[in-house]
């Protein structure tokens, strides 16, 4: 076993265990309305995955995850996504959503069925790759949170993409960044990394999601060692009582779940399934080393709009040629007629 991992599998055996009675943690930060932090605007970013200071441990190394499946064909229903995205999710009892973050994410599910929406072939890509993964769907929720799903957004502190990964992270998590490319903004890339360390973190906190989370926003030392100073245990654990833990990171759950329900109760409104159900491109990703002429070049060639495809993809943005294992994400439909010197590679 290597260190990083007999590190990690140490950390987990002390968070298993339950502490001594009457163990606490330090004073949690000054929260507001239901216990979050100030609330955010609408897609400010919160940075995730940073270890616990003074943690001696390497992050633990991302689990293994299945390529992609996605359906096949070149276009999916908004329907299907949304149907997918129900069928996958962990949590649907909503008695206990948050009215706060019920009221401040209450655009979303209108923001999916725009007929002019760019996130919801997007949140379709994500949505496919966790479920291919084996992974709850309340992980695609994160992107709204992080980013408004924007692959492009930079953050004030340093995090970029709609993952939001610091620099730090992403390198910990195998982003390249180096040489005018950042891995952050590709979405492939990031959304790769981020369903691997989402595997992981779903494996080390006993298939709960609201722990996986929490330690996608505030780092899995954190987390850890919250679980052993409150006494808790993993497969039994309590998220809203790890006071120990930010206002901020404790908030993650509840506005990932107040998320879930809007889309949720969103199925049971007639105009806005009927709003939803239109083909929508299915997004595959495409190594396009062999187009010399990058972006601009493929979408001349397949009838795209060269805008929106900078846009889909900004690690790219120049326009120029990709380097070689560099992928992009493009329609299905264009993608197939791309000559084999562009590899598909989901």
């Amino acid at each position: 076993m290597s260190a990083r991992l007999a590190a990690a599998a140490l950390a987990f055996l002390l968070a298993s265990a339950p502490a001594p009675a009457g163990a606490a943690g330090p004073v949690p930060d000054a929260v507001a309305d239901d216990g979050a932090a100030a609330q955010d605007a609408p897609g400010a970013a919160v940075v995730p995955a940073q270890e616990a200071p003074g943690a001696d441990a390497a992050p633990a190394r991302d689990a293994a995850v299945p390529s992609v499946a996605v359906p096949s064909g070149s276009d999916a229903s908004g329907t299907a996504i949304y149907a997918r995205f129900v069928d996958g999710l962990a949590q649907r009892e909503c008695g206990d959503a948050s009215p706060r973050w019920r009221a401040h994410y209450a655009h979303v599910p209108g923001q999916l069925a725009a007929a002019d929406s760019e996130v919801l072939p997007l949140f379709g890509y994500v949505v496919d790759a966790l479920r291919a993964a084996h992974l709850p769907t309340e992980y695609a929720l994160i992107p709204f949170v992080e980013s408004g799903y924007r692959p492009g957004a930079r953050g004030s502190s340093g995090p970029a993409g709609m993952w939001q990964f610091v620099a730090v992270t992403a390198r910990n998590h195998d982003i390249p960044i180096r040489g005018g490319y950042d891995g952050r903004l590709s979405p492939v890339d990031a959304t790769r990394a981020a369903v691997r360390y989402l595997k992981t973190l779903h494996g080390m906190f006993a298939g709960d999601w609201r722990l996986a989370v929490m330690a996608f926003n505030a780092g899995e030392y954190r987390v850890l060692g919250a679980l052993r100073r409150h006494g808790q245990r993993a497969a039994a654990a309590n998220p809203e009582g790890l006071h120990s833990l930010s206002g901020i990171t404790r908030a993650y759950v509840r506005k990932l779940h107040a998320l879930s329900c809007l889309m949720v109760e969103a199925g049971a409104d007639e105009e806005w399934m009927a709003a939803l159900d239109r083909p929508v491109s299915r997004l595959v990703a495409l190594d396009l080393a062999g187009e010399p002429s990058g972006l601009d070049g493929y979408a001349e060639r397949n009838g795209l709009d060269p805008v929106w495809l900078r846009r889909l993809n900004p690690a790219h943005a120049g326009g120029a040629g990709s380097a070689p294992g560099r992928k992009v994400l493009v329609p299905a439909g264009a993608a197939a007629a791309t000559p084999p010197a562009a590899r598909m590679a989901n």
